[in-house]
């Protein structure tokens, strides 16, 4: 394994050298790769999503990649190495499990895990409940992890009721502002959409992208029956939905 660690390593470093490397490799920055890294990590998950373990392979060393790739940039600038930061990963696992390498004993409980974490971040200076919550992050994902972060430290609705009401009066917000708000009003909805889901207990992007995924299967059906769907009525194709949805199995 170290030896197929050190060729890619090795590749890396002379894809960006800078008389014999590759024009487009050294092109590239921190800014202009940290898409395809996010990129790579989705390919990744629909890879298991797919439960295609040969394309998994695949994909885990474009993952792989990225991090080679974004370690030599930081060499190239002084900044720190591939070994740092398998260093550095490989002390916060020891760190973040002392019932395995250390003498804590016990088991390993969420709220254990949230309290080694809360201590990680109070040793980087971050001091609100929101630090650490990546900008970057899809905005649905986003929006579950701020919320969880305020219920840890209590702010969050007692039941189902009170995030359901939220909906509906952000609706009716929305529904009734003038142009230059809508976009904060829907954004308003979105967010509340998420605290009514995660109220019960339901991964909001999981539930949507199952939505998408659905939705997909279902419009790809009715183009199926009908070679001229664009050219359907509205009516037309709602029958033809209604068809397609009926045909599925419960």
């Amino acid at each position: 394994m170290t030896k197929q660690i050190d060729r890619l390593l090795a590749i890396m470093a002379r894809l960006r050298d800078p008389e014999r490397g590759c024009e487009w490799d050294l092109a590239q920055d921190f800014s202009t790769i940290a898409p395809y890294t996010i990129e790579e990590a989705y390919e990744v998950a629909d890879a298991i999503e797919r439960a295609d373990y040969g394309e998994l392979r695949g994909e885990l060393g474009d993952l792989l990649l990225q991090v080679v790739f974004h370690a030599r940039m930081a060499e190239e600038a002084g900044l720190f190495a591939f070994e740092d930061v398998a260093r550095a990963i490989g002390d916060k696992m020891e760190a973040r499990h002392p019932h395995i390498f250390g003498d804590a004993g016990g088991t390993m409980t969420e709220g254990r895990w949230e309290e080694m974490k809360a201590a990680e971040r109070a040793d980087k200076g971050e001091r609100s409940a929101m630090d650490g919550v990546a900008r970057a992050l899809p905005a649905l994902l986003r929006a579950e992890k701020l919320q969880k972060r305020a219920a840890r430290d209590g702010f969050d609705w007692p039941d189902r009721e009170g995030p359901a009401a939220k909906v509906a009066e952000e609706i009716a917000e929305l529904r009734e502002a003038p142009a230059e708000k809508q976009e904060e009003e829907a954004g308003d909805l979105l967010f509340a959409a998420v605290n009514l889901v995660r109220a019960y207990g339901i991964s909001p992007e999981q539930a949507l992208r199952k939505a998408n995924d659905k939705f997909e299967r279902r419009y790809r059906g009715m183009e199926a029956k009908a070679e001229t769907f664009p050219a359907l009525s509205l009516e037309e194709q709602e029958a033809l939905w209604q068809a397609v949805k009926a045909g599925e199995a419960p």
